[in-house]
């Protein structure tokens, strides 16, 4: 299953003209998005704040990631204060997985957004989370905070916003999202000396990437038809539902 390198601002410094900071409200978002993940099999690692941008990319390079995601919002030029909107997703320009995971978020986030035309995907040359990360990555900046529109609308709809996201990411790695989170633990039923199936899609068809033993429990994140999410011995991926009794 694919994993992701979470990365919210550690831009304290950058206040909100509501309340609190950008450190403080891309943490609340990063809080909301966790449980979307474990839901839809996603693993995740978060940034380490103490280490600031120069750290998040260096922790990110040492790991294997599928993405690296930083969250942010915006701030206007200082005669613009106050006036501009808008979410801007970056991507590296001569990346075209980074291009099209910054379209697919920009994309899904219109649907939200109050202003859905000023959801875009653009390029960048100077983000160093987007051009000096080994994973394909994006930087997300969801909306402006020195506006009062847009400020209060982030902090109204944090987990809109990370439903959204991780909606994105799924349609990214191509697996179905599972919009409701759950924590459930389970049995396997299968026949004596049999194993259950631990496979990369919701498929009989998909490749299977572990087993699970006749009787064993198993941790469940998330429902997908007949299928679940399941975390067992280091392992997550999808199990058949009908093979595990509920504890």
């Amino acid at each position: 299953m694919p994993t992701v390198f979470l990365s919210p601002s550690t831009q304290e410094f950058n206040k909100y003209v509501i309340d609190g900071n950008e450190e403080l409200y891309m943490n609340f978002l990063a809080d909301r998005i966790e449980p979307y993940l474990r839901a839809n099999g996603i693993r995740y690692v978060r940034n380490d704040p103490s280490r600031q941008v120069a750290g998040a990319i260096r922790d990110s390079n040492m790991g294997n990631y599928d993405v690296h995601l930083a969250l942010h919002s915006n701030a206007a030029p200082d005669d613009l204060r106050g006036k501009l909107r808008g979410i801007d997703i970056y991507y590296a320009p001569n990346s075209r997985f980074s291009r099209n995971l910054a379209t697919i978020l920009a994309n899904n986030l219109e649907s939200i957004y109050p202003l859905p035309e000023k959801s875009r995907a653009l390029p960048t040359t100077t983000l160093g989370e987007v051009l000096r990360t080994r994973a394909v990555a994006v930087l997300a900046e969801i909306g402006y905070h020195d506006n009062i529109e847009d400020a209060t609308w982030l902090r109204d709809n944090l987990d809109r916003i990370a439903s959204n996201i991780v909606m994105s990411l799924c349609d990214y790695f191509g697996i179905p999202f599972i919009d409701k989170s759950v924590y459930m633990r389970g049995i396997t039923v299968t026949e004596p000396y049999s194993n259950l199936n631990i496979r990369k899609y919701p498929s009989v068809s998909s490749a299977v990437i572990g087993k699970i033993p006749s009787g064993a429990t198993v941790e469940i994140n998330g429902k997908y038809n007949d299928w679940y999410v399941v975390h067992y011995n280091n392992i997550i991926g999808y199990a058949y539902a009908p093979y595990i009794a509920l504890m």
